[in-house]
């Protein structure tokens, strides 16, 4: 069983080549997001929450065998990329800001979010890219908001 959590919580081979492996996840999930089907509201909500459960599940089996919050888990990026995105408009600048702010905010751990990865085990670590995704999310909003506000429409 540990074998399966280890394999989601690397998203498969996305985790395996060196280097910024949670920016390869982000943008993965980005990616996909993008040429995905919008789903209604209420699916992407339940998708989302199960999605959340099995990332908290299989992060904390495979700090087990990787260690805590160890660099190839990137499950709770998968969580977070996916609440940045919540209601950004199809369109590749939309994403891939959205992408941006993620990282930024998954990196600065604003507001709580550096808290948050004392909680133990699996909620730890996909408990700060909640809160990092959210405050994406938030950020983009209110950037596109203030841009359409103004007559730029560059972020759909």
């Amino acid at each position: 069983m540990r074998t399966l959590a280890k394999w989601l919580a690397m998203l498969g081979p996305v985790a395996m080549p060196p280097g910024p492996r949670a920016t390869y996840g982000s943008a993965v999930v980005a990616l996909i997001g993008y040429f995905l089907p919008v789903p209604p509201v209420w699916m992407f909500c339940v998708l989302l929450a199960l999605g959340t459960l099995v990332a908290v599940w299989a992060a904390g089996e495979a700090e087990h065998v990787l260690g805590h919050d160890a660099n190839p888990i990137v499950i709770d990026e998968a969580v977070g990329q996916t609440l940045a995105l919540i209601l950004v408009p199809h369109n590749p600048l939309a994403f891939f800001a959205s992408f941006a702010l993620f990282r930024v905010l998954d990196v600065m751990k604003p507001l709580g979010a550096y808290q948050a990865q004392n909680l133990p085990g699996g909620w730890g670590v996909v408990a700060d890219d909640v809160m990092a995704g959210i405050y994406a999310c938030l950020a983009f909003h209110g950037i596109r908001w203030g841009m359409l506000h103004f007559g730029v429409h560059w972020l759909g």
